[in-house]
């Protein structure tokens, strides 16, 4: 009986996700909208990545207690650094909203068709993200800005999600030059999740094998030194990426 409510309950849960999701990124974005009007908007940036933040990690609490997807954080028990590029594979759609619940004042490189998202744009505006529409000197000048204020700065180099099939996308070097121009570490974030959890071409609306999950774990810390080339270290990484994901668990 358990077991059949279970299955009755998970998609129902899954669905009530996103609605959540919805509703709380377009009550946000009524909220936000009006500072957008004011003068030196960017005073706000602390306090609304604090906010989304809190919100994301409801959202990631929802989707635990409730049995959609179990997430589990290896080595994020101790201290995160600050003022750092994040490195992360990107299996799926969720893994970017969990991580922004954990990592410290982070910022992200979007893309500028999310400006058009009613769900989206207003917050990521404010929270100072970094439009990936921007031409490449001003988008570097930009990530090197948020590095230098103290915040991290959160890329993908795959530049979107792992496609269906495949353990990891080719890698972009960009998040190398980055760190090199800004002169900061790079911490290395590694993400497994279940197959078919809203993977690259899967519709979110499509419930996927449920309960699925989501493994995080937190990798090298890379000194600003070791960051030579941009293209041979993007290919370093990647080929470490690619060996440990291909560990079978």
């Amino acid at each position: 009986m358990l077991t059949l409510l279970r299955k009755l309950w998970l998609p129902v849960a899954y669905y009530l996700s996103w609605v959540w999701f919805g509703l709380g990124g377009l009550l946000l974005n009524i909220v936000f909208v009006p500072l957008l009007l004011l003068p030196n908007r960017e005073h706000y940036g602390p306090r609304v990545r604090r906010i989304t933040r809190w919100m994301f990690g409801f959202w990631l609490k929802w989707m635990h207690a409730s049995g959609v997807v179990r997430v589990t954080w290896n080595g994020f028990d101790r201290p995160l650094p600050v003022g750092v590029v994040y490195v992360a594979n990107h299996p799926c759609l969720v893994d970017a909203p969990f991580l922004f619940a954990r990592l410290p004042d982070t910022v992200c490189i979007f893309k500028p068709a999310l400006l058009r998202n009613p769900f989206i744009g207003p917050t990521a505006l404010l929270c100072g993200y970094v439009s990936a529409g921007d031409n490449g000197l001003d988008l570097i000048r930009n990530s090197v800005e948020r590095l230098a204020a103290g915040q991290s700065l959160l890329i993908f180099p795959e530049g979107t999600r792992t496609a269906v099939g495949a353990n990891l996308n080719p890698f972009k070097p960009g998040f190398a030059l980055i760190a090199q121009r800004a002169g900061c570490p790079i911490q290395l974030i590694r993400v497994r999740s279940s197959p078919l959890l809203t993977r690259k071409n899967l519709p979110w609306w499509r419930v996927p094998p449920l309960p699925g999950w989501v493994e995080f774990t937190l990798d090298e810390l890379i000194p600003a030194e070791e960051i030579t080339d941009p293209a041979d270290f993007s290919d370093r990484i990647a080929a470490h990426f690619k060996g440990q994901l291909s560990v079978v668990r």
